[in-house]
C-alpha cells in the first residue's frame, strides 16, 4: 500500500509537473500530513526535490517539488539496419549518456552486432556510474517482429534475422544485475512519443521511418500491441500490387515505396556519394534537404513521389483509427518540411472524414533518438511502479546538485 501512493504521487509529478503538497493532497485525495510524509520519503530516496515557490490560490504559498532522480537511470538501446545505439536518461528525462554507431547490420554476424550493441550499453552504463548514478533497468528495441514472452525476433527482413534470441543473448553479454527487456523499436518509438499528461499525444499513431517502415499505436495514452503483440507493422501493408519486391518477400508494401530506400533510389544515381552506407545517415539526409533547397529537380521530384505515398499510407490508417495525430518519426522527420504539403494533400483526399477527421500530421523532435528514448522509460517504469525499489543514496553521492 505504500509504494503503490509513493508511486501515485511520483507519477503525478511526472505527467503534472511541479506541485506542493497541499496541491499533490488536493489532486489525490490524501490528508496534507499524508502527501507531505510520501514527497519527505521520495526525497530521501533521492526522486524528488524542491523546486521554488507555488503561488496562486488560497492561502500561503507553498514550496513547490519536482522530479529530481539524477542518480537513478534507464538505459534505453537500439539494433537497427543502419546502427545501434544506446541513451541513458534519468528520472526527470535527461540524458546522461548518448552513444550511437553506425552500422550495416545487414552484413554483419547476428553475433557482431549484438557485441556491438552490449558495447554501446556498458559505455553508457559506465557514465551513470562515473556520475554516482545507479542503472534500474536497460530496454533494447530491434527492429522487426517480436516473439516478446520468448524474447525471440521471429523475423527481422531488413535486418536479414531470423529467430533470434535477442534477449537471452544481450542478457548474457551483459551479466548485469538490473532487468534486461527487449521490445519492438516501432513500439518504443511510439512510448516516446506519448507525452505523458499532454492530453494531444494520447491517441496517436507514431509512423517510424528508415530502411523499413513501422511504428506503434497509442489509444488512451497506452501502446496497442494486438492479440500476440505484433500490431503496429504499417510498413507491410499492401500498397501497390505488383509493385517493387519487399526484403520480407511479398510484393508491394508500403515500405518498398516510403522507405528510405525509394527515396534514395528515386533521388540519386548508384554511385552518388548521398547513396554511399559508409556515409552517416544525418549526413545523407542533410545532402538531400541541402539539394531540395537549392531546387534540384530530381530532389524535390523524389521527396514529392515519397511524401505522396506516405500520405496514402496515413489515409489509410486514420479511415481505420482516426488518431488526433499521426508523427512521423525516424528519417520521415529529419526532411519533414519537404514532405508535409505531398502528405497532407494526400491524408486529406484519402480519409472520408471531413477534414481528415481531426487528425494532424506531426513531425518528431526527436530524431533517431526515438526509440533508444521509449526503451529508457520503459526502464524507468519500474521505478514509477515502485519507487522503493531505489536504495536511500549514500551521503556522498551528489543527488540534485547537493551533498
Amino acid at each position: 500500500m505504500r509504494s503503490a501512493k509513493l508511486s501515485l504521487v511520483l507519477r503525478q509529478l511526472r505527467d503534472h509537473g511541479p506541485r506542493s503538497r497541499a496541491r499533490l493532497a488536493t489532486e489525490l485525495g490524501l490528508t496534507r500530513s499524508a502527501a507531505s510524509a510520501l514527497v519527505a520519503e521520495l526525497a530521501d530516496l533521492g526522486l524528488v526535490r524542491a523546486a521554488g515557490v507555488e503561488r496562486g490560490g488560497m492561502g500561503r504559498p507553498g514550496t513547490s517539488v519536482e522530479l529530481d532522480g539524477a542518480a537513478v537511470c534507464g538505459i534505453g538501446a537500439e539494433i537497427n539496419v543502419n546502427h545501434v545505439a544506446a541513451i541513458a536518461l534519468d528520472l526527470a528525462g535527461n540524458a546522461v549518456s548518448e552513444q550511437r554507431l553506425a552500422i550495416d547490420a545487414h552484413r554483419l554476424a547476428v553475433d557482431e552486432v549484438l557485441d556491438r550493441l552490449v558495447e554501446l550499453v556498458r559505455l553508457a552504463e559506465a557514465e551513470v556510474v562515473a556520475r554516482g548514478g545507479l542503472v534500474v533497468g536497460v530496454t533494447v528495441g530491434v527492429a522487426g517482429l517480436l516473439d516478446r514472452p520468448r524474447e525471440l525476433l521471429t523475423v527481422g527482413p531488413n535486418l536479414g534475422w531470423r529467430d533470434v534470441p535477442v534477449g537471452s543473448e544481450v542478457r548474457a553479454r551483459l551479466g548485469a544485475a538490473y532487468p534486461v527487456s527487449i521490445e519492438n523499436e516501432g513500439n518504443l518509438a511510439a512510448i516516446a512519443e506519448a507525452v505523458p499528461g499532454d492530453p494531444n499525444r494520447q491517441d496517436v499513431l507514431v509512423i517510424f521511418g528508415e530502411v523499413g517502415v513501422g511504428g506503434g499505436i497509442v489509444a488512451g495514452g497506452r501502446l496497442l500491441r494486438g492479440h500476440q503483440g505484433y500490431a503496429g507493422e504499417f510498413g507491410h501493408m499492401i500498397v501497390e500490387p505488383g509493385g517493387r519486391r519487399c526484403g520480407c518477400g511479398r510484393i508491394g508494401c508500403w515500405e518498398t515505396v516510403s522507405g528510405l530506400r525509394a527515396l534514395l533510389d528515386a533521388a540519386a544515381d548508384p554511385d552518388d556519394p548521398v547513396r554511399d552506407p559508409a556515409l552517416s545517415l544525418d549526413d545523407r539526409l542533410a545532402e538531400l534537404n541541402r539539394r531540395a533547397d537549392l531546387g534540384d529537380t530530381r530532389t524535390i521530384a523524389a521527396l514529392d513521389r515519397v511524401g505522396n505515398w506516405i500520405g496514402i499510407g496515413a489515409a489509410m490508417l486514420t479511415n481505420a483509427l482516426n488518431p488526433s495525430a499521426i508523427v512521423l518519426s525516424g528519417y520521415f522527420a529529419e526532411i519533414g518540411q519537404h514532405l508535409r504539403p505531398s502528405i497532407e494533400e494526400h491524408l486529406l483526399a484519402g480519409v472520408l472524414a471531413p477534414q481528415a477527421g481531426g487528425t494532424r500530421v506531426e513531425f518528431s523532435t526527436l530524431g533517431f533518438t526515438a526509440a533508444v528514448r521509449g526503451g529508457a522509460a520503459v526502464a524507468l517504469e519500474t521505478v514509477f511502479d515502485d519507487p522503493t525499489v531505489v536504495a536511500p543514496p549514500h551521503p556522498d553521492v551528489l543527488v540534485g546538485g547537493a551533498r
